[in-house]
């Protein structure tokens, strides 16, 4: 059905005091999630050269991350709105501070892709309660459309600080060193958070089901792994059993909040054409974005040669172009409307990454940066925008939930971009022609070919790395056609799903 956000009239006594610096406090924790997920695709290199992970482990590296917030997501959402979401948003900092030690200092692939997966069960605890404390610390629809906007933009330009702030450390320390600048960020969001933050809940959340969140964490990452296993090794009775058992905890999950009289996760929000519209938005834009940012830093680096600081540089156009739009994204839907807005948003991203097909190993940096601009500029629009629709659509007792919902979208499709697209390039690139006598190592990632080839005579290095970066950027450039069709498809769907749809306006 159409959803129509009618004008709502907030009393000067629902404006909160503080409420600004309290947003302050509120984008130091999405800071802290978008530098953690930037920065480790600069530091990939070094973890490849360190650790010796396989391909495949490798790619568990860069997304298990996100397989596991994607799975807790709305169990953490529903968690805080019963107990707090000041609480567990505290809760949650002080352990992902933590468990950043572990990840800087862990010495095996194995001990990262724990310390990574530890580190996923925290970071869920950290956007819905953001998201749900705008819901309710700003109740004017106008000033919410700007405080999620400033929300977006920090994030965004935390995808910014990310790489510089990497690559400058990875010039001067080892790997471990890009997780550490975790530590500070935390310690002032607890400090100045347990004091500006007010706390808020739902005031009859009905009982905590534990039945419902291991249905939920089951489902969300045996599904993703299914995918993953399929796209990268075929289809294989491990990959089908996996399949089946994702599918059918979500199908009991589904039927379990059907059934229950406060479930966890209300399935009724569905029934709204325009959350539902804007869920599916977010979850196929990051698919079709995320599998080649996952390999782009890798491209930078180890193909064109950019030191780590110079590549987080020439990823900041994205960042700079997403800050921009998500400031005026609130305004400029409520001048045009949410589906110009949106599916323009998604349209130009879909075109730039289009143009990222013609990359080769000397595509000079013009090209890349306005591609990388247009790019963050149409997401900027687009996620500012959903995430407002979203927000809007429930009462403010559901918010956590609610944003858990669009966070587990924004995570899912991350796992399933790196898995999907991020499988394209890794299988392309292992069909390369090596020279007699490559170590084997050289096959499993880009980082392999580099180190296989410090150990070879000099004709011998060349060839090898002239082939497998050829092999490279092949697959990078499929996999960011797959995404450009990914991409505009999404922008003629959301056309469609977000017809009528508005953002409330202040009346």
């Amino acid at each position: 059905m159409t959803s129509t956000l009618r004008p709502v009239s907030v009393p000067e006594t629902e404006r909160r005091p503080g409420r600004w610096l309290a947003l302050c406090v509120l984008v130091l924790a999405v800071l802290l999630v978008a530098v953690d997920a930037t920065v480790l695709g600069l530091a990939t290199p070094y973890i490849s050269e360190d650790l010796n992970p396989t391909g495949t482990q490798l790619l568990w590296i860069g997304d298990v991350y996100s397989f596991v917030i994607a799975g807790l997501l709305v169990s953490m959402g529903s968690l805080g709105d019963r107990i707090g979401r000041k609480r567990i948003l505290l809760v949650g900092a002080t352990a992902f501070g933590a468990i950043s030690l572990l990840n800087a200092y862990a010495f095996t692939p194995e001990l990262l892709i724990l310390a990574r997966a530890l580190l996923g069960v925290a970071g869920a605890t950290l956007m819905p309660a953001t998201l749900a404390l705008i819901r309710n610390l700003f109740h004017d629809p106008r000033e919410r459309s700007l405080a999620v906007g400033i929300w977006g933009a920090t994030a965004s330009a935390g995808t910014a600080v990310g790489p510089v702030a990497g690559g400058f450390l990875l010039g001067h320390f080892w790997w471990g060193s890009v997780f550490l600048i975790n530590l500070p960020v935390m310690v002032v969001l607890v400090l100045v958070g347990s004091r500006m933050l007010p706390e808020s809940k739902n005031p009859h959340p009905g009982p905590w089901d534990s039945r419902s969140v291991v249905l939920s964490l089951v489902g969300v990452i045996a599904v993703v792994y299914a995918v993953k296993e399929a796209a990268t090794h075929g289809l294989t009775w491990q990959t089908g059993a996996a399949a089946l058992l994702g599918t059918g905890a979500l199908y009991g999950f589904v039927r379990r909040q059907l059934t229950m009289p406060v479930p966890l996760l209300d399935m009724r929000l569905f029934r709204d054409r325009g959350f539902s519209g804007a869920v599916l938005a977010d979850l196929l834009t990051v698919l079709g974005l995320s599998g080649l940012v996952f390999f782009l830093s890798q491209y930078l680096q180890l193909v064109q040669g950019r030191r780590p600081f110079e590549a987080g540089l020439a990823e900041l156009p994205a960042a700079v172009g997403a800050v921009a739009a998500g400031l005026v994204a609130g305004a400029t839907a409520r001048r045009y409307s949410v589906r110009a807005v949106v599916s323009g948003g998604l349209a130009a991203v879909g075109v730039a990454l289009a143009v990222l097909t013609l990359l080769t190993r000397s595509t000079g940096y013009p090209l890349l940066g306005a591609a990388l601009l247009v790019v963050g500029v149409g997401a900027g629009f687009s996620f500012t925008v959903t995430a407002d629709v979203i927000l809007s659509s429930v009462p403010r007792d559901q918010a956590g939930a609610a944003s858990a919902v669009s966070e587990t979208a924004y995570e899912l499709g991350a796992a399933l971009g790196i898995a999907l697209l991020g499988s394209i390039v890794t299988g392309v690139y292992r069909g390369f022609a090596a020279p007699a006598g490559t170590p084997s190592g050289a096959h499993e990632s880009l980082g392999g070919a580099v180190e296989a080839a410090a150990g070879l005579p000099p004709r011998t290095a060349d060839a090898l790395l002239t082939s497998a970066r050829d092999a490279f950027v092949h697959g990078l450039t499929l996999a960011a056609g797959a995404g450009a069709a990914v991409l505009l498809a999404t922008a003629l769907a959301a056309w469609f799903l977000l017809k009528g749809q508005e953002l409330a306006d202040a009346g």
